[in-house]
């Protein structure tokens, strides 16, 4: 049944979003130089690596310039990368991933290989489910870049303290995982995308960039 609805709404989503698809993709080729999407190399699915699709947020040298996370007032962000990350319009063309079977709607968010190989028992987990455009950590840490800005070491700060939270947020995803659960994440997550107070806490319950990694 969740494949289904993934299908149904992704075939649907790009159909209705196809005029977003194409200002948007005129926007960034105007704003900078360098391709209209961004692709990298993520984790999926029982460790299938897969290429996932994003608009483009960032200098087309940005990987060479840089780590793989994005911190707030990264300099290798672009004027156009700003608005669409704030709204979460590069996100979209994961639509193409969740119809090839790559990705969910909603679950874990997909990570590079290197950060899933240092918590691999816990992946072996979290795994066992197809990644999503959105999920628990999405919502909760809404506002990673800024959390990644002020500190002294990035890097160490996500790869220690930020990602073995997501990694908890992640498995709890995978605990509850249902149909109406998907359905009460999605609209969460468009709540937060334009500032409405969300109902979901840390844990889940009522009270998800990289270019580098985009």
């Amino acid at each position: 049944m969740k494949r289904v609805f993934d299908i149904c709404s992704a075939a649907v989503g790009l159909v209705v979003l196809l005029p977003l698809f194409a200002v948007t993709a005129v926007v960034i080729k105007l704003d900078s130089r360098g391709p209209v999407f961004f692709t990298q190399q993520r984790m999926g699915r029982n460790f299938r690596p897969f290429r996932i699709y994003k608009f483009r947020t960032m200098t087309a040298d940005a990987p060479a310039r840089g780590p793989q996370i994005t911190v707030g007032g990264d300099r290798r962000v672009t004027r156009v990368g700003r608005f669409l990350r704030r709204y979460k319009i590069d996100e979209l063309p994961q639509l193409f991933n969740v119809l090839k079977g790559d990705m969910s709607l909603v679950g874990p968010r997909p990570e590079v290989g290197k950060y899933v190989d240092l918590y691999r028992k816990d992946y072996e987990y979290i795994l066992r489910v197809r990644p999503g455009i959105t999920d628990i950590s999405s919502i909760t840490y809404r506002d990673e870049e800024g959390l990644l800005r002020d500190r002294d070491d990035p890097e160490t700060f996500y790869r220690t303290v930020l990602l073995p939270e997501k990694i908890k947020l992640a498995r709890l995803y995978v605990e509850r995982s249902s149909l109406m659960y998907d359905l009460r994440l999605i609209i969460e997550t468009v709540r937060v995308v334009f500032n409405r107070p969300s109902s979901v806490s840390a844990a889940g319950t009522a009270g998800d960039g990289r270019e580098g990694r985009h």
